[in-house]
């Protein structure tokens, strides 16, 4: 039966043990969190965007796993759904550096101020950019999400973490043009080495991307 968890815990909708691709070069567990404020359409884990959501696992089971793996595993990625969404991430993160883990974060940023918070927690990031800022809604179906996620990647160049930037791209959502305002605006910030991801029909349940 699944467990509506306590809100002073991290919620945690799954547990990847062993990966390698989460956080290229590092051998990593990766930890995705329960909830998302925004609702992508190419999302391919929409079962955790809802953000009260039962989970199967409890964080203190994940970290006793962690600990277990202590000098076997590099880091510890913290994905989702929206890890940002938590108020508990910043103690979930020391709890796990505190086993000798180096802790990569995956975020789109929509919560700037608490991004910043855990900027200093943190050895790498995954950030995700949707579309040029002043498109986001059509992705996220969230007003105002591009200047959050401007303000966001703004803070993760100015801290000096490594970055990997990357944009999922589906034809029917990002055509040339747009991919070209797009770098437009991510030229503007300095950003450089953004790349682009074909997306992934796998766990989409949007059917009007899939066909």
């Amino acid at each position: 039966m699944k467990r509506v968890p306590r809100s002073a815990e991290l919620r945690v909708g799954g547990l990847s043990r062993l990966s390698t691709c989460d956080w290229p070069g590092e051998l990593v567990a990766t930890v995705f969190c329960q909830g998302c404020p925004w609702a992508c359409g190419y999302c391919h884990n929409p079962h955790l965007i809802p953000p009260n959501a039962g989970t199967e696992i409890e964080w203190p089971e994940v970290l006793s796993f962690l600990e277990s793996r202590r000098g076997l595993l590099d880091g510890v990625v913290f994905s989702g759904g929206e890890p940002t969404l938590q108020a508990a991430l910043p103690e979930a993160m020391r709890a796990a550096r505190a086993l000798g883990l180096r802790i990569g974060l995956h975020t789109a940023g929509p919560y700037p101020g608490r991004l910043a918070e855990v900027l200093p927690l943190i050895d790498w990031i995954g950030f995700d950019v949707k579309a040029a800022f002043a498109e986001y809604e059509a992705i996220t179906a969230v007003a105002g999400s591009g200047g959050k996620a401007r303000e966001s990647l703004r803070l993760v160049l100015a801290s000096g973490v490594s970055a990997d930037i990357r944009t999922t791209v589906h034809d029917a959502l990002l055509d040339r043009a747009a991919l070209a305002r797009l770098a437009d605006d991510l030229d503007a910030l300095g950003v450089s080495g953004h790349r682009l991801q074909a997306f992934r029909a796998a766990g989409c349940t949007n059917a009007a991307l899939l066909g």
